[in-house]
């Protein structure tokens, strides 16, 4: 495990931000086979450097992120906000009062080594010390999927082939003291 900051970005932090988001999500999208689909790929970066506008724009109360540094070098991320679209949607508005965890994205050179872990625990307190009891993540990458069962089970909401056959979409309710 590596020993990395944890802290709120900064103004001067954007472009780092937008270089990151890019990085990550292009990688991400290779690795699940889906890298060909650029209009897709360019719509997530976009919906991400706009959640860190809305973030810098209220001061983090409409979007909250929080970043990793590693020598300096943004490596990850991890915000929390209202329910996306998507969730409302697919859960019939049962969700649409929490707040969604996302974001959450690791440098490609940094993945494995405990910065996730450290992004989500320090999430957790933000959230608990805000009086946030209960929070939702959703996640159609393969990859994302696997780990977040592990971290908290089977899905609330398993959407089979939502993407494409063999791509599901899952939603999860988790509850901040479950995970203490």
């Amino acid at each position: 495990m590596i020993n990395v900051e944890i802290r709120r970005p900064r103004i001067e932090d954007r472009n780092e931000l937008h270089s990151h988001f890019k990085i990550v999500i292009t990688d991400t999208f290779i690795k699940e086979g889906i890298g060909n689909l650029l209009e897709d790929l360019n719509d997530e970066i976009l919906t991400k450097e706009k959640y860190l506008e809305s973030d810098f724009e209220s001061g983090g109360e409409k979007r909250h992120f929080l970043i990793a540094l590693y020598d300096n070098k943004i490596i990850g991320s991890i915000a929390y906000g209202p329910a996306n679209n998507l969730i409302c949607n697919l859960t019939n508005n049962a969700f649409k009062d929490l707040v969604e965890v996302g974001t959450v994205f690791v440098h490609p050179d940094y993945q494995r080594m405990g910065v996730g872990n450290k992004l989500l625990n320090k999430m957790y307190s933000t959230l608990k010390s805000k009086g946030i009891e209960e929070f939702c993540l959703d996640s159609g990458y393969k990859n994302a999927q696997i780990i977040w069962k592990k971290k908290f089970g089977e899905p609330d909401y398993l959407l089979k082939d939502y993407w494409d056959k063999g791509s599901h979409h899952m939603i999860w309710r988790v509850r901040v003291e479950e995970l203490e």
